[in-house]
């Protein structure tokens, strides 16, 4: 009874949202102009990025040029799908547009986990969660796959994480559903409390939920050595090359700092940012997540701390914490509460200062996590950063094509989970293109719609309001 009324009230808060969203966005004609934007992109400084010492960016596009597909932005999604493209049509001139360096966004920023599932599906359907499932699963193996099938040097883990249950009911709901699940072919293994202490002692936790095709990836070390095998497949890269305007018709002009280029199609694999461009600013909103990284742990002090086996976890509150464990002992950590995200008005791209800004949140976190593990207190913190993701009021995904010539191809809205999906969009992509998309049809992001977010001051205003009020963050 308790579980018909908590799920009742959710619903009927997602419809006022959704409701009162879609009215304050018929004024995204007048807020545009009362409330002008512009692209702010800051320098990463995560713990990813510091594994690539000797990367040096490639020059501007300084002269105007054409091409068969033009690609926006130089993370999961772009280089993913100059990769997929350039290996299915060799004949065709592809270039790649990156505002600041390659895997400068989310992509470089992230908490670093490679998960299965899709943010925003919630469906009893088996038929459904098995197609979302063998997706994902398969995003995976075709990461690890582009890794050993060039042999680069890329630090990853694929030994499983899991999800911890904080309520003995919500962990009990969930050994029933992974029962299911296992019955329909998906794997997964719930870990009662003393099975998951004897490899991850975390306090609070009634049980979890074991995934283990999941693991940890260094996505700044996998685009930025892709950009050879990219550049011998014949994509032109272009680094600190912001796309400024964006003309569309048969063919579509982009307009740089220094040059235009005439594209006979682009890709949109800008996420966060991409409402600088005009496009999906009443899907979006960038929330500017902060993570850390300490200092890496002797075997020692892995003992003391519990963590004995798995990449990594998150949690099941709504301001989900997660955390993983590079192979050499740094341990990675993000979210667990409101102060662990921003959004600043006016959709700005970039967090300002320096990570002492966030100061209070960083100290929040790392509360957060020695409410986890006690035995974390002692532990240095070496790296703190701020990365943009997309988020949309529904946490849903979209990969599909727009525009009144169909030119216009994009892949955003991960919400957290774009590790594994932004990579698999590269294919998607340039099954989409090819019109050979038939196995992507099926599953949610395939041309989904997103619910509407208002825009200024309502967006600033129901953020501020609603996650001060209830402690969570708002979504439909």
């Amino acid at each position: 009874m308790a579980g018909r009324v908590t799920r009742l009230r959710h619903n009927i808060t997602g419809a006022m949202l959704l409701g009162s969203a879609a009215a304050a966005s018929t004024t995204w004609p007048i807020a545009a102009k009362i409330f002008p934007e512009q692209l702010e992109v800051d320098d990463n400084i995560s713990y990813w990025a510091a594994q690539t010492p000797d990367y040096v960016p490639s020059a501007p596009l300084r002269k105007t040029i054409a091409a068969d597909l033009v690609i926006i932005g130089g993370g999961f999604t772009g280089v993913s799908t100059a990769y997929h493209f350039s290996r299915r049509y060799p004949e065709k001139r592809v270039v790649l547009l990156e505002a600041k360096s390659l895997a400068n966004g989310a992509s470089g920023r992230n908490g670093g986990m490679m998960l299965n599932w899709i943010n925003g599906v919630e469906t009893d359907d088996t038929e459904i969660l098995r197609r979302v499932y063998q997706a994902t699963s398969s995003g995976i193996d075709l990461i690890e796959e582009i890794i050993q099938r060039h042999q680069l040097p890329v630090d990853y883990r694929r030994d499983g994480t899991v999800t911890i249950y904080t309520s003995a009911e919500r962990a009990e709901k969930k050994h029933a559903e992974i029962e299911r699940l296992n019955a329909a072919g998906i794997p997964g293994e719930f870990y009662d409390c003393q099975t998951l202490a004897a490899k991850l002692n975390m306090q609070g936790a009634y049980g979890a939920w074991f995934d283990p095709g999941t693991g940890q990836l260094n996505g700044a070390q996998l685009i930025r050595s892709l950009r050879p095998i990219l550049v011998e497949q014949g994509v032109e890269i272009y680094e600190h090359t912001p796309v400024l305007k964006v003309r569309e018709g048969s063919g579509i002009t982009l307009v740089t700092p220094e040059a235009e280029i005439k594209a006979s199609a682009i890709v949109l694999a800008t996420n966060g940012y991409t409402g600088k461009l005009g496009y999906f600013r009443e899907a979006i909103f960038p929330l500017h997540s902060h993570v850390f990284a300490t200092e890496p742990l002797t075997p020692e002090q892995r003992a003391a701390l519990g963590w004995h086996e798995m990449a990594g976890y998150s949690d099941d509150l709504d301001r989900i914490s997660y955390s993983t464990m590079t192979r050499d002992g740094h341990l990675i950590f993000g979210g667990g509460s409101n102060q662990s995200y921003s959004y600043l008005f006016k959709n700005r791209t970039a967090y300002p200062g320096t990570p002492d800004s966030a100061s209070h949140a960083f100290a929040n976190m790392q509360e957060t996590l020695r409410q986890y593990f006690p035995n974390s207190a002692d532990l240095k913190i070496a790296y703190r950063w701020t990365g943009t993701l997309a988020i949309t009021l529904r946490r849903n995904c979209s990969m599909g094509v727009r525009g009144q010539n169909r030119n216009v191809f994009y892949a955003l809205g991960y919400s957290g989970h774009g590790v594994t999906l932004a990579n698999l969009a590269g294919q998607v992509l340039t099954d989409i293109y090819s019109g050979d998309d038939q196995q992507w049809r099926q599953l949610p992001f395939y041309q989904a719609k997103f619910s509407p977010i208002p825009p200024e001051p309502f967006r600033w205003m129901g953020y501020q309001g609603f996650t001060r009020l209830t402690g969570r963050s708002p979504r439909a």
